[in-house]
């Protein structure tokens, strides 16, 4: 695989009304776009279908990270707030929007709350305290992605979490799985690890030259009963991008899995080799983002593009709440 490392060379153009706004009906209804890469070949598919692909001896690795509610609004609605990480009983770690109406020392009240900007990050991100000791999530709304355009409701709730969400700590959901419903799992043999979507995931590659790009760190935890079964799988067929890092990053450090926790901050993309993974199931990916590097690696830049452009043609819908892809 050769070296391509030009930002310029990871984008696309998507008309906006292929960008997917709402889940579909019901779970398991997407399409699904199968890539063969040993022939180079594209076929088109319902994600219902995902069984007809398997061999026996293969395991299904999914993320079962649980979505944090972690928008909230000021009482006046003038700030929107993204609730990053408790720091302590009335510190906490946010994003606000927009960044003018809290600068330092200035105040917003949500509920009988009131938070004083303490620090501005280097990034920007808001260090607030508050008056009272209280759970921001409780009573928050499910984080949407930006090119969502409208705001979470009840629905959201539900549909923006798997079906087998287990350990609250994600900001963005591991969208691969969203598309699975019980009775689909529970006909394919499948293990669970745990990595938290942080909001590194949605942050832009700045430098055309993408080596000099440095990734986030999201934790993610490995059972000894996951690491077994994965071990003696015959293929892993990882859902989503998540499960790639937590596996690469994994097996690179110990050459098998182990049972483990900690932190990863790799950065794959071609000519990177995924050794841990035989499969993908993912959803299509925002241009020159670092998860359709990733998924290049996986598929070959030039096989992937040009199933990205088959499938616009197709008008198939994108990302989080969009079809998928299954890559052989």
């Amino acid at each position: 695989m050769t070296m391509v490392t030009k930002l310029s060379d990871y984008d696309y153009y998507l008309p906006r009304e292929l960008i997917a706004q709402w889940p579909p009906e019901r779970r398991g209804d997407s399409r699904m776009m199968v890539l063969h890469r040993d022939t180079q070949t594209i076929e088109h598919r319902q994600f219902r279908e995902l069984k007809i692909f398997l061999w026996p001896g293969d395991l299904l690795v999914l993320n079962d990270t649980r979505v944090l509610p972690a928008r909230r609004f000021s009482n006046d609605g003038a700030v929107e707030f993204l609730f990053l990480e408790r720091l302590g009983s009335k510190r906490w770690k946010c994003l606000v929007k927009p960044g003018r109406n809290m600068r330092l020392g200035d105040t917003a009240t949500i509920g009988n709350a009131t938070l004083e900007v303490e620090k501005i990050t280097s990034n920007g991100e808001r260090i607030v305290v508050l008056s009272d000791d209280i759970d921001l999530y409780s009573g928050g709304s499910m984080p949407l992605p930006p090119y969502v355009g409208r705001q979470s409701d009840a629905e959201d709730a539900a549909r923006y979490q798997t079906v087998f969400a287990q350990t609250p700590g994600a900001l963005a959901a591991p969208t691969a799985g969203l598309h699975f419903t019980q009775e689909i799992l529970s006909e394919i043999p499948h293990a669970f690890v745990t990595l938290h979507v942080g909001t590194g995931t949605f942050l832009p590659v700045r430098s055309e030259n993408i080596a000099e790009h440095r990734m986030h760190a999201e934790r993610f935890s490995i059972s000894s009963s996951a690491a077994s079964r994965i071990n003696d799988a015959r293929r892993i067929v990882a859902v989503g991008t998540t499960v790639v890092r937590v596996l690469e990053s994994a097996k690179r450090k110990y050459g098998k899995l182990i049972a483990q926790t900690g932190s990863t901050d790799i950065f794959i993309y071609p000519p990177y080799r995924v050794r841990a993974v035989g499969l993908l199931v993912t959803n299509f990916h925002l241009p020159r983002s670092t998860l359709l590097m990733l998924v290049s690696a996986f598929a070959g830049r030039e096989f992937l593009l040009r199933a990205y452009q088959e499938a616009i043609r197709e008008c198939y819908h994108f990302y989080s709440y969009g079809d998928c892809m299954l890559i052989l």
